[in-house]
């Protein structure tokens, strides 16, 4: 169940990361950074859908 985490954690990051190259008009950084949302966004949606939301014991 690690894994979603770590899907949700870098998806977090990407869309920090979107945000700063909006701001600072980086086009490679808008471009790379969507990319990223987009693959580790799907990746964490399908993953909590297929396996569950990790819970805690």
């Amino acid at each position: 169940m690690g894994l979603s985490i770590i899907f949700a954690l870098v998806t977090i990051l990407a869309v920090l990361g979107l945000f700063s190259s909006l701001k600072n008009k980086n086009l490679m950084g808008i471009i790379f950074a969507a990319g990223s949302v987009a693959v580790f966004g799907w990746f964490t949606v399908m993953t909590v859908l297929n396996h569950g939301y990790p819970a805690g014991h």
